[in-house]
């Protein structure tokens, strides 16, 4: 629940939202970027409000149904800043599904394992061409929060691919 803490107490630090608007962020943006799914946003905010961490406010327009907004409140705002400092000191061995892979790797004839590997070059040129093209984009934004995710991103699918690219060269 602390990842989920951070994330939709820093949503919400942005400004106040409705849970559609919230879901929509962590769908559009967020769950491309950084890989975060998450099922239900109305549990973790009825979570984080039972907490005393965000407020709803409930709000009727026209012949529209009642709309619920949440703020974050000024306990959320000091949990929020305590879970960011903890999170960028926070050192996790990153997991990659590969890896699980390279483990059992033996375990295939070598010629097809060398042509999955090669398959699996060719497309993470294509993604370090798009992840290029997604950096590009947002230098001419505004929004400055992706950018360094951006930069990791293509740093770490480019190293991964120089690694594969000497694997590869073992198979003779």
């Amino acid at each position: 629940m602390i990842k989920d803490e951070l994330l939709f107490l820093g949503l919400l630090r942005e400004s106040p939202k409705h849970g559609y608007e919230i879901k929509r962020k962590i769908r559009e943006i967020l769950s491309v970027f950084t890989g975060v799914e998450l099922r239900s946003v109305y549990y973790p905010l009825q979570t984080l409000e039972k907490k005393g961490l965000v407020v709803k406010h409930a709000a009727k327009s026209g012949r529209r149904p009642q709309r619920f907004t949440y703020e974050l409140t000024a306990r959320g705002r000091e949990r929020f800043e305590q879970l960011l400092e903890e999170s960028l000191l926070k050192l996790n061995r990153p997991q990659f599904s590969l890896d699980l892979s390279l483990y059992f790797l033996h375990y295939i004839d070598p010629a097809v394992a060398k042509r999955r590997l090669n398959a699996r070059i060719y497309m993470l040129k294509k993604l370090i061409k798009a992840v290029r093209q997604a950096i590009q984009t947002q230098e001419a934004g505004t929004d400055p929060s992706l950018k360094p995710i951006l930069r990791h991103d293509l740093q770490m699918v480019e190293t991964e691919g120089r690694f594969l690219s000497q694997l590869v060269k073992t198979f003779r």
